[in-house]
Parts: structure tokens; sequence; C-alpha cells
């Protein structure tokens, strides 16, 4: 059996880990639209899009944590998987 290795895999489950703890931060503020899931995969997908700095997301100050977790949320287009509205995060490092 041939093992294949996944590159970045290790960032991967790191960066699952940091999203996780924003989902449970943005639920104990109430800064939920949705529920827990639907936050986790629109991170995701701003992730990608806005390559985000989810380390410094998770430890922001409240106000900028709610303008990132709120924009994502309200922004995001959950039909063409796509953000409108020029929105974008303080912590992307696009």
């Amino acid at each position: 059996m041939k093992i294949i290795k996944i590159m970045g895999w290790h960032n991967m489950e790191k960066d699952m880990q940091i999203i996780m703890n924003i989902v449970k931060s943005a639920d104990e503020n109430k800064l939920l639209f949705f529920d827990r899931i639907s936050l986790l995969m629109d991170l995701q997908l701003a992730t990608k899009e806005f390559n985000l700095d989810l380390d410094k997301l998770l430890n922001a100050p409240d106000l900028d944590f709610s303008h990132d977790i709120s924009g994502i949320q309200r922004n995001l287009n959950r039909e063409t998987k796509e953000f409108e509205n020029e929105f974008l995060p303080r912590y992307s490092r696009n």
C-alpha cells in the first residue's frame, strides 16, 4: 500500500481547530446569524477567499471580532459562495 502525503495537512488541522474556537467564541458572544455549522462553513470560505489570519481573528478585540464575524455572515451569498458589497474582513491577509 502506497501512502500519499497530503501537503499542508497539519496546517489544515490547525486551521480547523482555530475555526472551531472562533465559532465557539462567536456563539458565546451571541454573534451567530444561523447556527455553528453555518458559521464554520462561512469561515472556511472566508479563509480561502481572504486568506484570513485565524490566530489574530480568534484573539481580536471584541469590536474587530464582531466586525469580521458579522460581516462574513452578512455578506456571503450562500447560493454563489461569493462575498458581496465589497466586504473586506479586518483580518484579511489579501
